[in-house]
């Protein structure tokens, strides 16, 4: 009888076991949202592949019951008096499913954008505010009526949101930056929505900032906090001491004035605290908690000590020119911090009851739950939702996420490739030279795609992940670790493009496809994969990349994958087939109009 080897997690430590047969495939939870009924007695979690809500009872530790849902859940919300919970479902065809707690039913669907994600409630319970992750803008529901009233621009990729105490303006982290990555600022941005007029503010972030992933307004209403990456995308990528490749940052924003007052690095000098994601604060407002997916930590901050240190920072009249600035010091949070080992893996949701913190962690479908009220130690204890063993597909998943193997823990592959695919960033990796930074690419269809790299300088995916590893988490990892990996970047599926009707082309699209077909677009890209394999001259390149032949990309996902070309100069598709495009050599587009370049574009951002 067949064999087939699982790795399973015990204790916290990855097991290989072989079973007999073929057993069934493993059902995985992979919590990622959470949020506390009023009464502090009950935790309900929305499971991502488990597509269901879990009520946990925090008397018993136990799951009491789970609640179906008609598509993956990635965020809840719920009603002052408990009764109403509101879970965020689905991709393309977004919805808000209302579930009747009491019942344990889902009473009412109202739908959204694409890819719907952290619901905020309004004060009063009468407006929901969600946002839609791939429309680039936020929903606004009159619950009452049942339906959507509004869609209010955000930056790029808006994916979590927070409302001020009194309602009226809501703090929303958009994860990627948007336009050219060939300048010399790029950085993501926060949205300030206005709920009464829907005007928006758009607070940029420091040089370098991408990944953002929580947000929380802080209990007085005066400041918001984000957490992200902040990139030192200027610098060779030659070592990763002293955050030089990537570092892990809180940025506070003031929201009386609309604009960043500072932005504090998470890490430690020699110890990185990799992917900050969920942020919360104590109801008192004493500590600020935020989640390290990618180091399976807990940061628990002194807010008030935070805040005065803030403030001495931003008054110093003393400062000289080798002064380390805030958003460069590794030694700014030390005596405000406590780093806290969490007992699984993947923490990317946080819940806040009086002094106790409850972490779910995605990958090993379990929580952490940590008393913060011990100033002199950390009690952790952990509650199991399952126990399914690690298929290579999911432990590859895992692994990409995992800041334990990298060199003193600064990174994760998912730093740079959020959700296995870009950054929005131009990075100098010297496995092409030095000087030359490209812009980083996704990963999805990377191993049906050969050659990898711009300048296609890795023969497959395969050798990039192992030279990634090597060269980039600055590390030695057994094979497995690596082909684990190479397993899930091969079962990506691509996102259905926003850019769709109902699923398919638009009529701008249908006629963009005559054009593409026309201007010779798809004798380099034809239809299926979108790359013919094959490396060219079209003279985009520049500096020491000048004369030299680039792959052709795929353009399936390519709605996702922006800015455009190699170093990230095209911040639209129009710019590719215009500003960019040299006599005619990427597709014959220059005597086409307005109209016929708009429907151009319309098809390529619908693959």
């Amino acid at each position: 009888m067949d064999k087939v080897t699982y790795c399973v997690i015990v204790m916290g430590i990855p097991c290989l076991v072989a079973f007999a047969g073929k057993p069934a495939a493993p059902r995985y939870l992979s919590p990622q949202a959470v949020v506390p009924s009023p009464s502090g007695v009950m935790l309900y979690i929305a499971e991502g592949t488990g597509n269901q809500v879990a009520c946990l009872d925090l008397g018993s530790g136990a799951v009491s019951r789970t609640i179906a849902l008609p598509a993956e859940p990635s965020g809840l919300a719920i009603s002052e008096d408990g009764n109403r919970l509101y879970v965020t479902c689905g991709g393309p065809a977004g919805l808000v499913a209302v579930l009747d707690a009491a019942k344990g039913k889902v009473a009412q669907t109202i739908p959204v954008g694409h890819t719907p994600m952290s619901p905020v409630l309004s004060p009063d319970g009468k407006t929901l505010y969600v946002c839609n992750r791939f429309n680039n803008n936020v929903s606004v529901l009159d619950l009452a009526a049942g339906k959507e009233t509004a869609r209010i621009p955000a930056v790029r990729e808006p994916v979590a949101a927070a409302l001020a105490p009194d309602g009226k303006l809501l703090v929303v982290a958009n994860l990627l930056p948007a336009g050219p990555s060939d300048g010399q600022c790029v950085a993501a941005a926060v949205s300030l929505i206005d709920t009464t007029s829907g005007k928006t503010t758009t607070v940029p972030l420091p040089d370098g900032s991408t990944g953002l992933r929580g947000v929380c307004v802080l209990p007085e209403g005066r400041y918001a906090c984000v957490t992200h990456v902040l990139g030192r995308y200027h610098l060779p990528t030659t070592q990763l001491e002293r955050g030089w490749m990537n570092t892990n940052a809180l940025s506070v924003i003031d929201l009386a004035a609309g604009k960043l007052l500072n932005t504090v690095l998470l890490d430690d000098l020699d110890r990185g605290a990799a992917n900050p994601w969920a942020i919360a604060c104590t109801a008192d407002g004493k500590n600020l908690c935020v989640t390290h997916a990618g180091t399976h930590e807990l940061s628990v901050i002194d807010l008030p000590g935070l805040l005065e240190k803030l403030a001495k920072a931003a008054g110093r009249k003393d400062i000289k020119a080798d002064d380390v600035a805030v958003p460069d010091d590794l030694t700014f949070l030390v005596g405000l911090r406590r780093r806290i080992v969490l007992k699984g893996n993947g923490p990317r949701c946080l819940a806040m009851i009086g002094t106790k913190a409850y972490v779910a962690e995605y990958f090993s479908d379990s929580f952490s739950v940590v008393d913060l009220a011990p100033l002199d130690r950390s009690d952790v204890k952990a509650i199991a939702l399952g126990t399914a063993p690690l298929t290579p597909v999911r432990r590859g998943e895992m692994l990409f996420h995992d800041a334990s193997p990298c060199f003193q823990n600064w990174q994760s592959c998912s730093s740079c490739h959020p959700d296995a695919r870009v950054d929005g960033l131009n990075w100098d990796l010297l496995n092409d030279g030095i000087g030359n930074p490209k812009n980083t690419r996704s990963m999805l269809l990377a191993h049906q795609t050969p050659p990898v790299m711009s300048l296609g300088v890795r023969d497959t995916a395969e050798v990039a992940v192992r030279a990634g590893i090597r060269s980039i988490q600055f590390s030695i990892r057994p094979e497995q670790d690596a082909a684990d990996i190479d397993q899930y970047l091969k079962s990506l599926k691509p996102a259905p493009s926003p850019h769709l009707v109902n699923g398919k082309l638009s009529d701008s699209a249908r006629r963009g496809q005559k054009v593409f077909e026309q201007a010779g677009c798809a004798s380099c890209h034809p239809p299926g994969l979108y790359t013919d394999l094959q490396q060219y001259n079209l003279g985009l390149g520049k500096g020491l990349d000048a004369d030299k032949k680039f792959d052709t990309p795929t353009l399936v996902e390519v709605w996702r994958t922006g800015p455009y070309l190699y170093d990230g100069r095209a911040a639209t598709m129009e710019e590719v087939f215009t500003k960019c495009n040299i006599e005619d050599k990427h597709g014959k587009t220059s005597r086409l109009n307005k109209e016929q370049l708009a429907d151009l574009a319309e098809f390529v951002l619908s693959q």
